[in-house]
């Protein structure tokens, strides 16, 4: 099912991976018009988005997503919107209210202006951060949809991203303003890697710093499932036929899936020392402390930001951060698009 003459939405346009989708919707499909919406767009992006627009109008809305008149404008006769834009935390360095305010506030009015706007079809990017680890640091080991996995949730990511999830899949079949049912999925994409990461170019940035020795910041052991930022991309692009499809539109329509491809599992520093290894870096052979001192150590550190907040934010890792990062997590997605990370959208995708 194609998606030629619709007009869509892409929040977080100029973001890691909502460049990337971008893209692959100017290449693949023969759009009427794609809106751009994000706080600010770069010219310099749109510039390289020339060559490949073809007759694809372009249109640009640079706002805030909780501003509830912006995104009833910017729905304003869409089909599809692909909500990619999030607060990424990782550190607890951001506050709550702001955090909360864009991923859950923000995600909530662009469904209610769906369903006002009459936009058939809601794609919403998810993280692989709302499965947590649990407080015992439990691996998954060939986790799938259906994988129960009892966690509480600590940090505010995780916490505004699960309950921006849920607020996407209670939407579904919601009724439009002219009779119509509006269809949302929510996509769980992997570890993202590729092209203009900001983790990626930041632990490049410490390498450097470093004499061109990467920090190891997990265990080698601790295998995780990343996925190249292209094939997400093609994943949101799957969603989107699928949701306009009439025959599997009820099918996809009020679920999530997981996203991976056959990028081969690693752990987080492996995976960077892999990638930049090419450009002459090499990686420190262990963590720079014996795991039990380096969660005890983020668990002392924790304590003190705790305290230090009501005065300062200070960006430190919390001590969660030593579980995830030291965790397996390996994932069969049943039901989402597996594509090659070595051919990025050469493949053909099925949502079944």
């Amino acid at each position: 099912m194609s998606l030629r003459g619709d007009v869509c939405v892409v929040t977080g346009a100029c973001g890691f991976l909502g460049k990337s989708l971008v893209k692959l919707l100017l290449e693949e499909e023969k759009m009427a018009e794609i809106r751009l919406l994000d706080k600010h767009v770069q010219p310099e992006f749109l510039k390289s988005l020339e060559d490949c627009r073809s007759d694809t109008k372009l249109n640009v809305f640079e706002g805030d997503i909780r501003d509830c008149d912006f995104v009833r404008e910017a729905c304003r006769g869409a089909s599809v919107v692909f909500h990619t834009a999030a607060i990424i935390d990782v550190t607890e360095s951001v506050k709550w209210s702001e955090i909360y305010g864009v991923n859950v506030k923000g995600t909530q009015l662009l469904l209610e202006a769906c369903i006002q706007e009459n936009v058939a079809s809601f794609i919403y990017t998810s993280s692989i951060e709302v499965m947590g680890p649990n407080s015992r640091g439990e691996p998954i080991f060939y986790g799938s949809e259906d994988t129960v996995y009892d966690c509480t949730l600590k940090f505010s990511y995780s916490k505004t991203k699960k309950e921006a999830e849920q607020r996407t899949l209670q939407a579904n079949s919601e009724v439009l303003q002219n009779g119509g049912q509006l269809a949302t999925c929510a996509l769980r994409p992997m570890y993202i890697y590729g092209e203009d990461s900001h983790f990626l170019l930041g632990h490049m940035r410490d390498g450097i710093r470093n004499k061109n020795v990467l920090y190891r910041t997990s265990r080698a052991e601790a295998r995780v499932n990343p996925v190249y930022v292209g094939n997400v991309a093609v994943a949101h692009l799957q969603a989107a036929r699928c949701l306009k499809d009439p025959q599997k539109r009820n099918v996809i329509g009020g679920k999530l899936y997981f996203i991976s491809d056959d990028t081969p599992p690693i752990s987080y520093s492996d995976l960077n020392h892999v990638l930049m290894s090419p450009l002459g870096f090499s990686i420190q052979e262990k963590l720079p402390l014996p795991f039990c001192l380096l969660y005890v150590a983020c668990f002392f550190l924790d304590i003190l930001c705790t305290m230090l907040r009501p005065f300062i934010r200070i960006a430190l890792c919390p001590r969660g951060d030593a579980s995830p990062l030291n965790s397996n997590s390996n994932y069969i997605c049943q039901e989402a698009p597996k594509i090659s990370y070595q051919q990025p959208k050469r493949k053909k995708v099925r949502c079944h």
